[in-house]
């Protein structure tokens, strides 16, 4: 099961290369969930679905597009697909577990049959041309069929990038983020001021005479929609807000906040444009350089005060760039770690191919370290004992390993724009990534093991 993510989206005008961003952790309740690599062709996609958890039944169109997947190992809650990239360059994150009230919940409770995190990758990404297109149809499955949990979910094509957020059983509402802009979300509701009448919000229709007609609004101006639907509870000071305060701080340092603040800004904009590295670093962040990092000098209820963004309950982090400076058939990258984000790196899979690298693909319920989820885990447990000892190995490997990476991906590129067959350059290059990422993920799990076998604590410095 997932439920504890955290989310970065960044608009076109907002990234370094001038692509779209969207990018989240796939956390979850428990510290292992093996996660698998997919693509899905269309005659694997389902046309008459049924959901596991809530047993939904839908029947699909029959005409879906293929898309890269990132699906549980272990079937027996559902598919679980996280995030993927549509053969039109499309990409969808689903979800981000977010809050609820009482007062939304009273009067448009939860379906125990409707749609949910399980389900919404799989119902939605393969039909969708655009990511307005995306908020759309998914704002329709919820009206129709309902959704037992809340959630944020994001959508990006080539230019633009929005988010939604459910609310209650049955009622949407969806934001195009600037595209000068970004967005930290954690697990609360995030969207804040809302324009009804805007060119850039959607919803469901009838969410404003909702709203007044059961007098739900606490503000004297305006529409808040995490004043109106969403929390601001002690939990939130702790668990949600320390996360987008931390994400802020670092991308746009000039504007203060306190990590506790119950009203930091949804959409914010960054004193500079923000790189793949960046939104790596966010996602993989422990609070380095104050009081609350878990790893260091601060006092030990400072450092136990706020949830972490990386934790031991990091599945995945998938980062879906859609470029805008390159052929249509590159345009998809889909960046990829598993297990806990302190010791591992993002790698650009590239999404317009048929199938994916074996060592990403075939993970299993049973510890393989030829399975790249199963080494990122063993990697991120055996730094988590002395992080201090082996971060600068980590440093290391990061950098060489981006490096190395974003050359294989130059390559591709330029053979690509060649005019070399895209097919055969798209999947050498995605088994390279993945031979190259086992390999250095090995080599530094093999550093740390001779660095701490030298420090360990059954030790005696006599010789013989």
């Amino acid at each position: 099961m997932h439920g504890s993510c955290t989310t970065v989206l960044v608009g076109k005008k907002a990234s370094l290369d001038g692509s779209t961003i969207i990018s989240r952790n796939d956390d979850g309740h428990e510290a292992l969930d093996p996660q698998r690599f997919t693509v899905v062709t269309p005659d694997e996609q389902p046309r008459h679905y049924s959901s596991v958890l809530s047993h939904v039944t839908i029947d699909l169109p029959d005409d879906p597009m293929r898309y890269t997947s990132m699906p549980n190992a272990v079937l027996t809650d559902g598919i679980w697909p996280a995030a993927g990239i549509n053969a039109e360059n499309v990409a969808m994150s689903a979800t981000e577990t977010i809050t609820t009230n009482p007062r939304i919940q009273a009067l448009d409770p939860f379906i125990d049959n409707g749609i949910g995190e399980e389900d919404i990758v799989t119902l939605v990404l393969p039909y969708i041309h655009s990511a307005k297109e995306g908020v759309q149809r998914l704002g329709m499955l919820l009206e129709d069929y309902g959704t037992y949990e809340p959630n944020g979910i994001a959508f990006a094509d080539q230019d633009e990038v929005w988010w939604l957020e459910t609310i209650g059983g049955h009622h949407w509402a969806a934001v195009r983020i600037p595209d000068d802009a970004y967005v930290v979300a954690a697990n609360r509701m995030s969207i804040d001021a809302f324009d009804f009448d805007g060119d850039d919000t959607l919803s469901s229709a009838d969410l404003k005479k909702f709203i007044d007609e059961n007098q739900l609004n606490p503000d004297f101006d305006g529409y808040n929609l995490r004043h109106i639907f969403g929390s601001a509870s002690i939990k939130d000071t702790v668990y949600n807000n320390p996360r987008v305060w931390y994400g802020q701080k670092y991308l746009t340092p000039a504007v203060e906040h306190e990590p506790m603040e119950q009203d930091l800004p949804f959409i914010a904009h960054a004193n500079r444009k923000i790189s793949i590295e960046d939104v790596k670093f966010i996602l993989s962040a422990h609070y380095e350089n104050t009081q609350y990092d878990p790893y260091g000098s601060g006092s030990e209820s400072d450092r136990k005060l706020f949830r972490s963004i990386g934790l031991n309950r990091n599945h995945n982090v998938h980062i879906l760039q859609i470029r805008n400076n390159v052929p249509a058939e590159i345009a998809g990258i889909h960046w990829l770690a598993f297990g806990a984000n302190t010791f591992n790196t993002v790698v650009p899979f590239y999404a317009n191919v048929t199938d994916t690298p074996a060592s990403y693909r075939d993970a299993s319920a049973t510890f393989d370290l030829n399975n790249m989820y199963w080494l990122s885990c063993t990697t991120a447990l055996l730094g988590d004992t002395n992080y201090d000892l082996y971060v600068d190995l980590r440093n290391t490997f990061e950098l060489q390993a981006m490096t190395a990476y974003r050359q294989i991906q130059h390559e591709a590129d330029a053979a690509v724009v060649a005019g070399e067959h895209v097919e055969d350059v798209l999947a050498d290059a995605n088994q390279k990534l993945a031979d190259d990422s086992v390999a250095r993920q090995t080599k530094l799990l093999g550093e740390m093991v001779t660095l701490g076998s030298a420090n360990m604590t059954l030790r005696y410095n006599l010789n013989d």
